[in-house]
C-alpha cells in the first residue's frame, strides 16, 4: 500500500494507473466499520483510496477536535492488511490552501437544520465542503460512506447533486459490536461503565422499530427517550423522520421511507445511531 501526504504526488500516481477508483473518506482511528467500507470498495473497484484527515471545519466544539483520537500508525497497518491500495493523509494546508472556496454556494437547508444540525451548528457545512474538496483531489468514480452517519449521507448526496460531481455514493450498512453498539472511533473514549450503558441507544431504536407503526410517533419517541434515560444515558434527541427530506414524520403511513435517528451522551462521549423503520 502506498501512503501519500501531498495531493500533487498522489494525483500523479493516480493519473499513471487510472482505473475504476473507489474512495473512502475517514478521520482515522479506524475500526471494523471503516474496514468494511474499504472491502466494499475493493469488491467494486480496481483501485481504492482511503483518506485519513481530521477535518477542523466540522467541529463546532474545539475541545471535541482536540480529544478526537488519532492513531495514524495503527490506521496504516489496518488499511494495508485489508488490501487498500492507497492511503491519503494530508495536512490541513493541503486540503484548504489559501484562497480555496467552494465553486457553488451549497443550499443545505433544511437538511442541515434538524437532528445533528440543531445541536452542532455549522457541522454539515464543514462536512459537505471537506468531502467535496477530497473528491476534487482524488477524483473517484464511487464514494463509500456508512449508514451510521445517516444524516451526513443525505447531505453529501445533496452536495453531489448541487455540484454535478460525477461520483456515485454507496452507503453501507452500519457495522455493530456483538451487543449492538454501532462501531465508532469515539467508542474507545468510553469507560468500562459507560460501555455497558452505551448499547441502550441501539435498544431504544429497536424498540421504536418494534412499536412502529402501531403507536403514534410521539408516543414511540417518549418511550425511547425514557428507555435511554433509565439506562443512564443523557438523550439529546430521538427523531422519526422522512428518509428523503429528514423532516419529522407525524403519520408514518404517508411515507415510503422512514428512519429513526438518535443521539445521546454516555458520560462525556456523544453517540449517534439510526435504524430504518420503513423502506
Amino acid at each position: 500500500m502506498y501512503v501519500f501526504h501531498r495531493a500533487d504526488a498522489m494525483r500523479r500516481y493516480l493519473a499513471a494507473c487510472r482505473s475504476s477508483l473507489g474512495f473512502v473518506p475517514t478521520m482515522g482511528a479506524l475500526h471494523e466499520g471503516h474496514l468494511q467500507l474499504v472491502r466494499h470498495a475493493l469488491r467494486e473497484c480496481e483501485l481504492v483510496v482511503c483518506s485519513i484527515f481530521v477535518n477542523p471545519t466540522q467541529f463546532n466544539d474545539p475541545d471535541d477536535l482536540c480529544k478526537y483520537p488519532r492513531t495514524p500508525d495503527q490506521d496504516i497497518a489496518m488499511l494495508a492488511k485489508t488490501g487498500c491500495h492507497l492511503a491519503f493523509m494530508p495536512a490541513v494546508e493541503e486540503v484548504y490552501p489559501p484562497g480555496w472556496q467552494m465553486p457553488v454556494a451549497l443550499q443545505l437547508s433544511p437538511l442541515d437544520q434538524v437532528m445533528e444540525g440543531k445541536f452542532r451548528p455549522g457541522h454539515f457545512k464543514g462536512v459537505a465542503e471537506v468531502v467535496y474538496r477530497l473528491l476534487e483531489l482524488v477524483e473517484p468514480q464511487r464514494l463509500y460512506m456508512g449508514q451510521k452517519d445517516f444524516q451526513q449521507t443525505v447531505i453529501v448526496q445533496a452536495m453531489l447533486q448541487q455540484t454535478n460531481l460525477p461520483v456515485a455514493l454507496r452507503v453501507a450498512d452500519t457495522v455493530r459490536e456483538d451487543d449492538g453498539l454501532a462501531m465508532s472511533s469515539r467508542n474507545r473514549r468510553l469507560s468500562p461503565e459507560q460501555r455497558q450503558v452505551a448499547p441502550y441507544l441501539y435498544r431504544a431504536l429497536l424498540e421504536a422499530r418494534r412499536l412502529y407503526p402501531e403507536l403514534a410517533v410521539d408516543e414511540i419517541q417518549a418511550r425511547a427517550m425514557a428507555l435511554m434515560q433509565s439506562a443512564g444515558l443523557r438523550p439529546e434527541y430521538f427523531d422519526i423522520v422522512d428518509g428523503h427530506t429528514l423532516q419529522p414524520v407525524a403519520n408514518g403511513a404517508k411515507y415510503d421511507y422512514v428512519v429513526a435517528c438518535a443521539a445521546a451522551w454516555a458520560g462525556e462521549v456523544r453517540l449517534i445511531d439510526n435504524v430504518t423503520l420503513r423502506c
